[in-house]
């Protein structure tokens, strides 16, 4: 059993060192000034102010407030809420409390500084100080970041945690299990993620050693999901971080498939009971699984049984014996529903992933962390960092390769360095990581970086520069690795695995020099080859350091710490951006990257300015003046627009990861988002591309599919439902009571149809009329079907449609119901009811405005007059002009609302978050879901 690691550091991995050539001497690396000037401090050449962090609830309640913090007066207010919310140390109130960025990047930069001469990385005293002037140029500038441990941990603790991404083994035996179980709830207690392969725990139809089944490994999931569930994470009120894996051919793999969909159901149920249906309540807390992204593990073997209809037999775990057979196509399928209907499972391409694999010769990559962008081996650990690409654009809007290449060296010494000096939950993974050194560079900004560049995010040549930029750093990451262990040494396990690592670096060498031409400049062209040329040429002489060097990462608070205004490899989510001003509120802006896109497309200054004012005003880009129909691809987004029709298509999003992935140590952190209409049909081909295309896993995510229902249970339904529900029962034979008698509609009818949006929660509204024109139905369908919201708009519809018939006026039912006042509100794009107070609202509104005629409609105006009812109703005066701002932006952020508005909310202010590639970020604080 694993014991908590010793207080005891491994300095850098000395004892350990046995490359090629022997243990190397400890001369010590040069280091190059690029970004900075001898003699002067570079957080001097930045203008700094004071300001007050404070953010604010969906309540309106601070959640967070401090004043006079020091920071760049570059840095956005969102940046400065993000770090000092989450980054500073110390009590706040106290002396002890953390107040300035400049002193917060001296923080980490001063103890990386010291850990690194104790270590010997610095050949001079001058080296040193160039170290530490270049690293604390690329953070204070935002051009780059270390994951949030660092930032935590680093200069705080003698022996800080500095990775956020585990992978934890586990064993056929109850000890093991249970020790899994205690390490993944200390890494949760810290705020980290961790995934594990449960592949090896034998399945529930195998004999225990004493007789009696197993109870297999979605059993014990329940356990496991049930600490993730109580720890929560960080300590925090969020959801653990974790992956689940279990392999295709495990004899429980159809139990592991169906498991989240089967509590998805249990939930929809006791939503529709009435029970609290926001992501932390009652409901979800109520059913298993909830904690964990699954995915299964498929091999080459597999994905060639479904293509060619083959048959797939399941193994015993204990003695591989032959268990189940199936047809491969119906597991597939299998998958697909499960995931249409929840977004779980994933799948990881095993073949894929082992073919890269540059340390074999030690074990197999069995598992990866929540995000799946670190695989490696068990029980191993890896920090991360990442690169802001747009702050590597020169004056000219070219991509500066000789800034970027040096920012690579910088960083990749930075994160070997905190390899040696970090502490480890347990023994074996201090082990792995002192052995094997694994990193996670990465980068953010890409998808601004594109469009800045003037190239379509889905597009060949978008997908050429991306390649040839993602091939750059990590062919000069290897370079570095193979520069530090000609004086430190090679990673301690390189000797058995020198000759398949030496094999993938060639097969990256490979796929850098078929990368087309078309976008990519001939310097960065050049630069990427070359890059590799190096990385192998050095490593054959002197091995590496690191058995891994990049990943890419979802970027969630670090990207918010550098102004990025995409994540990880995502593309921008909408044009029309809000942006927190200093001294509170928000100002809607044109995303700054279209005006760069603009420029670098060749557009005239007065062309743009009409171009960005039309797109100000009308929030999409399409119809704008000037410009182009083939330029409206560079300005696509992850999302459409309000009033666009224009985004990108999930196959765009593969072929973008297609053309990354063969440059990366790890795999990429990102969920395909799919569309509310999207099929299972499109699920299995999204699946089988991803295999074809060569990418190491991938994961769907298919919009408004959490807490909804099939997306066929639509008006058909609604229809057998009031079936059950018109007829009265019958009275008693004496003192008969008096009764309405029903008008039914003929069976066919006239109808009208009207689409309608208020907050983000959009539906639609079908009534069905009389002969004479009159209402006699109506019929509500929600984006969100199966929630709390489209079961009462269901049960609500029935009802009103039954009083319609039994004759209850329609001006009754409008002047009870119209201004009632709940959530879901706010602005509707419908001119004629710009703000609805509720769902309910406006519906009668628009159905007063549709069918009542002119001497029976409530005027507006008059709602502050009293009224008296037999029943009195709260109406509130209308709000007078500057009041009316819209409590969610219209677009931007609408954007994400219309297309996630079933994210769950910030554990930390109660914003909706988004998803930052499998896990979920707040763009209102900055908190994250995942292993930031």
């Amino acid at each position: 059993m694993d014991k908590e690691l010793s207080s005891k550091p491994s300095v850098n991995g000395k004892e350990r060192r046995n490359g090629r050539k022997g243990r190397a001497a400890a001369t010590g690396m040069s280091v190059e000034r690029f970004f900075t000037t001898p003699g002067v401090d570079p957080a001097d050449e930045l203008a700094w102010e004071y300001r007050s962090a404070s953010i604010t609830g969906e309540d309106g309640k601070a959640v967070f407030e401090q004043k006079n913090i020091e920071v760049p007066k570059s840095w956005s207010m969102l940046a400065t809420n993000v770090v000092a919310s989450k980054y500073f140390r110390g009590t706040p109130g106290t002396p002890e409390r953390e107040s300035s960025v400049r002193k917060l990047v001296a923080r980490v930069v001063d103890t990386l500084t010291d850990w690194g001469t104790k270590g010997g990385y610095f050949a001079t005293d001058t080296d040193r100080e160039t170290f530490h002037a270049e690293l604390t140029h690329l953070l204070l500038r935002q051009k780059a970041s270390f994951n949030s441990p660092v930032w935590f941990n680093v200069g705080v603790e003698a022996q800080p945690q500095c990775s956020a991404c585990f992978i934890n083994s586990v064993e056929d035996n109850m000890d093991s299990i249970l020790t899994l179980a205690r390490t993944e709830g200390m890494l949760f207690k810290y705020g980290s993620g961790t995934g594990s392969n449960l592949s090896t725990i034998r399945g529930s139809k195998e004999l225990l050693a004493g007789g009696g089944t197993a109870s297999g490994p979605v059993s014990f999931m329940k356990g496991f999901d049930a600490f993730a569930g109580v720890i929560k994470s960080g300590g925090k009120t969020r959801r653990a971080a974790k992956m689940v894996i279990l392999n295709a051919e495990h004899p429980d793999v159809l139990e592991f498939i169906r498991c989240k969909s089967n509590e998805e159901k249990k939930a929809w149920a006791l939503i529709e009971a009435g029970y609290d249906p926001s992501f932390n309540g009652e409901a979800y807390s109520s059913v298993f699984f909830q904690n964990s992204n699954n995915s299964v593990r498929v091999t080459d073997e597999f994905m060639k049984a479904v293509v060619n209809d083959g048959p797939w037999t399941t193994k015993a775990v204990r003695d591989g014996r032959p268990m189940d057979t199936y047809k491969a196509r119906e597991v597939f399928r299998e998958i697909a529903e499960a995931a249409h209907l929840c977004g779980d499972p994933g799948l990881q391409f095993d073949t894929t992933v082992n073919s890269w694999h540059t340390c074999s010769g030690t074990a197999r990559i069995n598992a990866s962390n929540p995000c799946s962008e670190y695989m490696f081996l068990d029980d191993s650990a890896c920090n991360l960092a990442s690169l802001n690409l747009m702050h590597f654009r020169t004056i000219d809007g070219d991509f500066d390769v000789t800034a970027f290449r040096h920012a690579v060296d910088i960083l990749i010494m930075a994160q070997e360095i905190i390899v040696g000096f970090s502490r480890y939950p347990t023994e074996r993974i201090e082990k792995n990581s002192h052995d094997y050194r694994p990193l996670g560079l990465g980068f953010a900004n890409l998808g601004a970086l594109l469009m800045a560049t003037g190239l379509p995010y889905d597009s060949a040549a978008g997908r050429n520069y991306a390649g040839a930029i993602t091939s750059l750093m990590c062919g000069q990451a290897y370079a570095t690795s193979a520069r530090i262990a000609e004086k430190l040494g090679a990673f301690a396990g390189y000797a058995k695995n020198a000759e398949p690592m030496l094999g993938v670096i060639r097969k990256h060498r490979k796929a850098a020099y078929n990368i087309a031409p078309d976008g990519v400049s001939e310097e960065l062209y050049a630069a990427q080859k070359a890059a590799w040329d190096e990385a192998l040429a050095r490593g054959e002489e002197h091995g590496f350091r690191n058995s891994q060097v990049t990943v890419l990462a979802p970027t969630g608070t670090i990207g918010f710490m550098m102004d990025c205004d995409t994540t990880g490899i995502e593309p921008d989510i909408a044009l029309i951006k809000y942006k927190k001003l200093v001294g509170g509120g928000m100002l809607k802006i044109v995303n700054q990257t279209v005006p760069l896109a603009l420029e670098k497309l060749g557009y005239p200054q007065t062309q743009a300015q009409d171009i960005i004012s039309y797109l100000d005003k009308q929030e999409t880009i399409e119809g704008a003046p000037h410009l182009k129909p083939e330029h409206l691809a560079v300005f696509d987004c992850a999302f459409k627009p309000a009033r666009g029709q224009r985004s990108i298509g999930w196959m765009g999003h593969i072929q973008m990861m297609e053309a990354c992935q063969p440059f990366l140590s790890g795999a990429i952190s990102k969920t395909v988002n799919m569309p509310s209409n999207a099929t299972v049909e499109d699920i299995e081909k999204a699946y089988l591309e991803a295999w074809k295309r060569g990418l190491k896993a991938i994961a769907v995510y298919r919009d408004g599919c959490k807490r909804t229902q099939p997306l066929n249970t639509s008006k058909d339904t609604v229809k057998d439902t009031k079936a059950k529900v018109a007829e009265p029962e019958a009275q008693p034979a004496v003192k008969p009571e008096p009764r309405a008698v029903r008008r039914r509609l003929p069976d066919e009818r006239r109808s009208i149809t009207h689409k309608f949006s208020i907050g983000g929660h959009e539906g639609y509204l079908t009534v069905g009329m009389y002969e004479d024109g009159k209402p006699g139905e109506l019929f509500i369908v929600m984006a969100k079907e199966g929630s709390v919201v489209s079961g009462l708009m269901d049960s609500f519809a029935t009802s009103v449609s039954l009083a319609l018939q039994y004759g209850v006026p329609l001006k009754v039912l409008v002047d009870k119901l119209s201004h009632t006042r709940f959530e879901p509100s706010g602005f509707t794009g419908n001119p004629a009811i710009p703000i609805a107070k509720s769902i309910t609202d406006y519906i009668f509104r628009w159905l007063e405005l549709k069918f009542l005629p002119k001497e029976d409609e409530t005027e507006d105006a008059v709602l502050a007059a009293p009224t008296v009812e037999a029943t009195p109703v709260a109406k509130p005066a209308a709000l007078p002009a500057e009041v009316v701002t819209p409590a969610l932006p219209v677009s931007g952020l609408s954007a994400t609302w219309l297309n996630q508005a079933d994210a769950p909310p910030c554990h930390t202010c109660g914003a909706i978050m988004v998803r930052s590639g499998a896990c979920y970020k707040c763009g209102n604080c900055g908190a994250t879901s995942g292993c930031s």
